[in-house]
């Protein structure tokens, strides 16, 4: 048996009298609610272990719209409860992620025939006022004269299908880099002592007394502990699995039933950059469902989502042809530049867990979270449903609930404590940047932005003291070198040229098959050296 050494493990007698790790929790699932909850608990003084079967971000978590957002269609369906949340943790990820949550307008036009203007501006209203602790860092709402603004010019005077297109509205909401989200937040809990494995499976979990004994199986990350199966003890276990929870029930602690979960699948398309501002867009259809446009890592527009009832392995999820025809169809209809499926350079799909009515409309189905405890005997905690932008208050209350059945009475910690990289204000940013290019001028503006918002201020721990580009080593394009890759599988457990194209950075935009083969053939030269022991972030 591999013993664990890390900070979050206590290595004590098992009933068979052999040394057997024992924690306090169990996470199971490394998307944002299983990083959030083991976060939130290691700052607590929780020994945790964090558990996911393949990288973390892997699938929904990472194939979300990339928006922290309050909601605003929600308004419609009478979640005022859920969007007042939604708002008031936009603000604290603004403030407590700077580097990779920032500040986005948004423009509606309005489309005659759709909804009223009276109905527009009372859900803007709303949307001002709805958080109580008071919009501080966002500009409130305003109409605009469509031909007047600089969102404007991209647009169609007249639609296809014949509405004018004059006037709009324009709001405030925030763009996140997703899968960066939850790696920070992951990197914080180890860093706080919690144990995160990736590329290990939860394979069985079974109540024996007063401790839950959890099989893992490793399938191997780098670091030979991580192979094979080994079995630890836990105080409670939260099933963090996303559309997965209820599977996870059903193969791994069959005496738990599993509440039924609905399924959506959501589509989005990359196209090349459709607008030559920083403006997003919301854009009404017919089917009263809204696709947002956004500006997308400089060059590209990222188009979604889809709504589709999916029954298949999230695991599998793509985009069928119908998607990309509707999206494609929206941007047409509102662009004047058209859309055609030909000009689609990626896509991707995430499968969402709904809580709700099947016979209702997807899109009215409610995106709020719900955490089914069952204490009878050990705890378990299923985390079902939520949204990317409230996983820090969906993890604080999961701790909440957990907390007196492990001994834990202290409150959440998490609302105003920074992000790895982020203990800058927003305000600070112009200062951030021209401190960059003072001690590293001679890395290109492209290169250095990027590496800015994707690290923070611990770009300077990336970067080091190098004095040239000759000293980050080799260069697989556009500007990700030898010693970026190295910095990602030291310290952000990224092991296949995947997980440092697509979920680290977004570099698979820009790189052809030829770079990602040069990066591959490195990874297999150096990546087992590198690679920390299990479960432990690597000295900064």
């Amino acid at each position: 048996m591999v013993t664990d050494t890390s900070p979050g493990a206590d290595t004590s007698d098992g009933p068979d009298g052999q040394a057997s790790e024992r924690y306090d929790l169990v996470v199971v699932g490394g998307g944002i609610n299983g990083v959030g909850v083991a976060r939130d608990a290691a700052g607590r003084g929780l020994r945790v272990l964090l558990c996911e079967r393949e990288d973390l971000a892997s699938h929904t978590s990472s194939a979300s719209s990339k928006l922290i957002h309050g909601g605003l269609r929600y308004l419609e369906h009478y979640e005022f409860r859920l969007v007042a949340k939604a708002l008031a943790e936009r603000e604290v990820l603004l403030r407590n992620a700077p580097h990779i949550v920032r500040p986005l307008r948004f423009v509606m036009p309005h489309v005659p025939g759709l909804r009223p203007r009276w109905m527009m501006r009372v859900g803007l209203f709303l949307y001002d006022h709805l958080d109580l602790r008071r919009r501080k860092l966002l500009p409130g709402s305003t109409g605009v004269r469509l031909d007047r603004h600089p969102a404007g010019a991209a647009l169609r005077t007249e639609m296809r299908d014949g509405p004018e297109l004059r006037d709009g509205y324009e709001y405030s909401d925030a763009w996140v880099d997703d899968a960066r989200l939850v790696v920070l937040t992951a990197l914080d809990a180890a860093e706080r002592g919690a144990t995160v494995l990736t590329r290990t499976a939860c394979v069985a979990a079974r109540r024996e007394g007063d401790e839950w004994h959890v099989e893992l199986e490793g399938s191997g990350d780098g670091s030979p502990a991580t192979l094979g199966r080994r079995t630890i003890r836990a105080r409670a276990l939260v099933n963090a699995c996303g559309p997965w929870a209820g599977a996870f029930l059903e193969d791994s602690v069959p005496e738990v039933p599993s509440q039924p979960i609905r399924l959506v699948k959501g589509s989005h398309i990359v196209v090349p950059r459709l607008f030559d501002h920083d403006y997003a867009y919301i854009l009404q259809n017919p089917d009263r469902r809204v696709v947002f446009a956004l500006p997308f890592e400089h060059d590209f527009t990222l188009i979604g989502t889809t709504e589709v009832e999916y029954a298949a392995d999230p695991a599998i999820a793509a985009i069928g042809a119908a998607e990309v025809d509707y999206l494609c169809a929206t941007a047409t209809r509102f662009f004047r530049r058209e859309v055609t499926p030909a000009e689609v350079l990626h896509t991707f799909s995430g499968v969402r867990p709904l809580i709700g009515d099947e016979t209702v409309n997807a899109s009215a189905v409610s995106r709020d979270y719900q955490l089914d405890l069952d204490a009878q005997g050990p705890p378990l905690l299923s985390v079902l449903g939520g949204k990317i932008t409230t996983y820090r208050k969906l993890a604080a209350e999961a701790v909440d609930k957990l907390g007196p059945l492990v001994d834990v009475h202290t409150p959440s910690w998490t609302e105003r404590a920074r992000l790895p990289g982020g203990d800058f204000s927003s305000q600070d940013t112009p200062r951030l940047h021209a401190d960059l290019a003072a001690r590293y001028g001679w890395l290109d503006d492209a290169t250095r932005r990027r590496l800015a918002q994707a690290y923070g201020t611990r770009i300077f721990d990336l970067l080091g003291d190098a004095q040239s580009i000759d000293d980050l080593g080799e260069q697989f394009g556009a500007g990700l070198s030898e010693r970026e890759v190295a910095y990602l599988v030291r310290h952000e457990w990224a092991r296949t040229a995947d997980d440092i194209l697509w979920r680290r950075t977004r570099l698979g935009l820009r790189l052809s098959d030829e770079q990602v083969a040069a990066i591959e053939r490195w990874l297999g030269q150096h990546l087992e050296p590198l690679a920390p022991a299990e479960g432990v972030a690597a000295p900064r």
